[in-house]
């Protein structure tokens, strides 16, 4: 059994989950209110020029200025002498004008990113304006198929208006098929081209396909065997676009009316939740522990109830091996981007070390975002990098806790106890006062009257001040006020 792109579309927002052999391997998730942007061009507006930084800060219309850095400047205009590069000062000034491409969503309270190197793509190929190279994924790997569509393309050299890559759903592909793709990239690039020169600085010039037909154009490969969605509307408008672009999967391009939700027959929405967790159990009784934090992610591998049937290493090996495929699945349906830091438990043999390894690698062949892993160091950790170009599914999904502000953990109440014990004798050595009364949650004023009514109660004689106690149904558990009556 292939993959399955299961598609749920309702007027708030698009769902597309990656279903492989009845287990969901990934998640993109796009809402109306926070549509996302990578590959959107806009007419920019520089702001600010950084020469400390080597970058620019550009107006593209959005509630944060977006970041270009002057690697990401076309090298058309990038050098000045044979081997040496511009300054962004020589490259840039405030209030100038140039177009742009987001290649990097906003991120936390990061703007996106840009870049001058515009590419714009079909099903087939990849346009870059400007450029006059022909290059090829390479994920083909066959020569004599590379230098096929590579020949294709070049025997029209004169013809064509810019650069392109061949991308990997071009394997096989037909003549004609990749002279329609030129043709059409060619006409979009000339409406591109005639709509700068009407918006406004800061306006958006081109904006990339809707999720669902992005899905069908970028996603749809020999794999992929049946694509499901839920809505009649969306099935016709991603019919009328197969049927323009990619003919070949209107056969398994099927429409869902059922009145159970599609998500929940492929058990895609327990998963979705499972994937918020920072636990996730493995089927031999070990169990990995993710943790997110702002400069990188942490993977602690744990053998947990399993104890094997031979030694203790081969119970090691045989839960590092599974944790390595669950740690791959794991990152793609999470969106972890950055630098990841995998604790697998410690190994004696150097050929085991090896095997666990190259078993994470040949799992993270199947990503789509680019991967680098490194050896295992000399602390037995592995490092690794996953390429970051939109929010992690928990960053989409969840906001910071209210009660403990993103740091995972509030205080105990025995804890909020004390402290208010010790207010409370801070505030009567302050102030004559006859009573005081301490505003708390329900839970706080409910273990004041039970657990440690009896310390209360020799506060009150040591201080000779009556406290009473009130609800405060809005406040959480680390909240409270003392009011002197």
């Amino acid at each position: 059994m292939g993959e399955e792109l299961l598609i749920n579309i309702t007027p708030q927002e698009t769902r597309v989950a990656v279903v492989e052999n009845g287990a969901l391997q990934d998640v993109y998730i796009e809402r109306e209110r926070c549509l996302g942007i990578v590959g959107n061009i806009y007419k920019g507006r520089v702001v600010r020029v950084l020469p400390g930084m080597e970058a620019a800060f550009i107006d593209i219309g959005l509630q944060r200025t977006a970041f270009l850095h002057v690697s990401d400047i076309a090298c058309n205009a990038g050098r000045k002498g044979e081997g040496e590069k511009r300054t962004i000062n020589e490259l840039l000034h405030e209030s100038q004008t140039l177009l742009v491409q987001v290649i990097k969503d906003p991120l936390g309270s990061k703007g996106a990113r840009l870049t001058t190197h515009l590419t714009i793509p079909s099903r087939y190929l990849v346009f870059m304006p400007g450029e006059c190279n022909v290059g090829i994924s390479s994920k083909i790997e066959g020569d004599e198929e590379r230098n096929r569509l590579k020949n294709m393309l070049k025997e029209y050299r004169q013809e064509l208006k810019g650069g392109y890559i061949i991308r990997t759903a071009a394997e096989g592909a037909e003549e004609g098929a990749l002279l329609r793709d030129v043709d059409f990239l060619d006409k979009l690039w000339a409406v591109i081209q005639e709509r700068v020169k009407s918006v406004e600085k800061g306006a958006l010039v081109h904006a990339d396909l809707p999720l669902k037909l992005r899905t069908l154009r970028d996603m749809f490969g020999g794999s992929i065997e049946r694509i499901r969605v839920d809505s009649r509307e969306s099935y016709q408008q991603m019919k009328m676009f197969a049927e323009e672009f990619l003919p070949e999967i209107l056969d398994r391009l099927d429409h869902y009316p059922g009145e159970r939700p599609l998500f929940d027959i492929y058990n895609v929405e327990d998963e979705i939740q499972k994937a918020l967790g920072r636990k996730v159990q493995l089927k031999s009784g070990g169990y990995l522990i993710f943790d997110q934090t702002e400069a990188m992610t942490t993977v602690d591998v744990n053998t947990g109830a399993f104890v094997g049937h031979r030694t203790l290493e081969e119970t090691i090996f045989k839960t590092n091996l599974e944790a390595a495929q669950a740690i791959a699945r794991q990152l793609r349906l999470r969106n972890l981007g950055g630098i990841i830091i995998i604790d697998f438990i410690d190994m004696l043999r150097e050929e085991h070390k090896k095997q666990v390894l190259w078993a994470l690698e040949k799992c993270l062949e199947k990503d789509h975002v680019k991967t680098q892993v490194c050896d295992v160091s000399a602390l037995g950790l592995v490092e690794m990098t996953r390429k970051r170009t939109r929010e992690s599914l928990e960053h989409v999904l969840c906001e910071p806790c209210s009660e403990c502000k993103g740091s995972g953990s509030v205080k105990s109440p025995e804890s909020i106890c004390y402290e208010i014990f010790r207010e409370i004798l801070r505030e009567a050595r302050q102030f004559d006062a006859k009573e005081m009364m301490v505003l708390a949650s329900q839970d706080m004023v409910d273990m004041l009257l039970d657990e440690e009514s009896n310390s209360l109660a020799e506060l009150e004689g040591f201080i000779g001040i009556s406290t009473r106690l009130q609800v405060e149904a809005l406040y959480t558990q680390e909240q409270y006020d003392i009011v002197l009556l």
